[in-house]
């Protein structure tokens, strides 16, 4: 029996799921399916041009599974390019974001905040109006479950 999955940590889950060629109906086509994980392997790696070991350290994985990641999402991109099929992105492992970290200029305290709250007016330590939200990438703890 394989090992499963570990989990892959994407930033958010992306807007848009549904690419299909323009002008052919959808039952006349097939589909292709990416996961979410290869999504953003590819989001990080060839849009934002990450170099492959900050890229791999984002996903939480090793570079040769983030290497294998981006070669399924490759070769998935270019089935449904190259033969005309719609491509749907959803599934797979991965995980986001379990809470949003600030952080203070003044006392340097760090801090979460539930989602869905806004953005706090204050540090609740010194009560300081200088903060900054901590990207996903600097949160520290935020291990898989």
């Amino acid at each position: 029996m394989p090992r499963p999955y570990k989990r892959r940590f994407v930033r958010a889950e992306p807007n848009i799921t549904y690419y299909k060629p323009r002008g052919i109906p959808i039952g006349t086509i097939g589909e292709v399916v990416l996961n979410v994980d290869e999504f953003e392997a590819i989001r990080v790696k060839d849009l934002e041009g990450m170099p492959q070991k900050d890229a791999a350290q984002r996903l939480k994985v090793s570079q040769p599974t983030l290497h294998r990641i981006l070669k399924s999402a490759h070769t998935k991109i270019a089935e449904a390019l190259v033969n005309g099929k719609a491509l749907r992105i959803e599934g797979g492992p991965y995980q986001l974001p379990s809470k949003r970290q600030f952080w203070c200029f003044t006392c340097q305290h760090r801090w979460d905040e539930p989602f869905g709250t806004g953005r706090p007016k204050h540090c609740p330590r010194c009560e300081s109006h200088y903060l900054r939200r901590l990207a996903p990438s600097e949160i520290e703890g935020d291990e898989e479950t």
